[in-house]
């Protein structure tokens, strides 16, 4: 980690201090880039261990890279003063597997048994992307990023299974080669895609519908590619069905103290 004085720690601090005084509420995408940003998914000890291993086998769509002590709200290794409790713009929240309601904070849900995972998310690589002229669509029209439900199967892992959740960046063929090489180097940000062209070949019936996000613009002699997303476990959660879930809104992440190249390959 960077010194504390440095201007992108100054924002991501910035940025976790207005989520946490419901300032800012919306999409993360575009915002501290350079850091690493994480996907969210709280549950009680007993589900925990399953969980971690849905994760271990799951590398590219449930890339880990925190996990928090049981019933510690806070996780210093990702960042200054997070708190898990608060630092995430939206949470959903989830019995049985089914989403019952939404929270911009989770203060009167926490229990002392609750163990906190955070997954690498691909808004990570967006700067690297943009800095190579290669700006994400969803960035260019201020929208969320756009995520779609797809027929890849995940490997299942004790109660947990369920199929791929994918984000959706169009480009045209050349671009799109580039893209995949700029995001190979990041595997803790999902990497490189899993899918590009061709979309009803991965259970994808409309571009234009969403089944997370929004629908972004897709010009003539594009190719939509698609990435694995962190939104997949809220895929496997409903599948599991435990008591209770807690888990990040698509796209409002938990931005950390962490930058893009501590966890890229170079």
């Amino acid at each position: 980690m960077k010194a504390a004085q440095s201007p992108l720690l100054q924002q991501t601090h910035g940025l976790r201090q207005a989520i946490r005084r419901k300032a800012h509420t919306g999409v993360t995408s575009g915002l501290a880039q350079g850091a690493m940003q994480g996907n969210v998914v709280i549950l009680t000890a007993d589900w925990a261990s399953e969980f971690l291993l849905y994760c271990q086998k799951n590398p590219v769509a449930c890339p880990l890279i925190g996990v928090s002590e049981v019933g510690n709200f806070t996780m210093p290794e990702l960042g200054h003063d997070i708190d898990m409790r608060h630092d995430v713009p939206e949470y959903y929240v989830y019995h049985n597997g089914e989403k019952v309601e939404s929270r911009s904070d989770i203060e009167a849900l926490w229990q002392d048994d609750m163990v906190a995972f955070v997954l690498g998310c691909s808004f990570s690589f967006e700067l690297a992307l943009t800095q190579a002229g290669l700006t994400p669509r969803n960035i260019e029209e201020d929208v969320n990023v756009s995520m779609f439900e797809t027929n890849i199967a995940t490997v299942p892992a004790g109660r947990f299974f369920g199929n791929t959740v994918v984000t959706m960046r169009p480009y045209v063929p050349k671009d799109a080669i580039r893209a995949i090489q700029i995001t190979t180097r990041f595997p803790k940000a999902h990497g490189a895609p899993l899918h590009f062209g061709t979309p009803d070949a991965i259970g994808i019936q409309d571009l234009n519908n969403p089944d997370y996000g929004d629908a972004v613009t897709i010009k003539n002699g594009e190719v939509p590619v698609f990435w694995a997303c962190g939104v997949t476990p809220q895929v496997a959660i409903r599948n599991a069905k435990p008591p209770i879930c807690i888990t990040h809104a698509p796209g409002k992440m938990l931005v950390t103290d962490l930058l893009d190249t501590d966890l890229s390959v170079m």
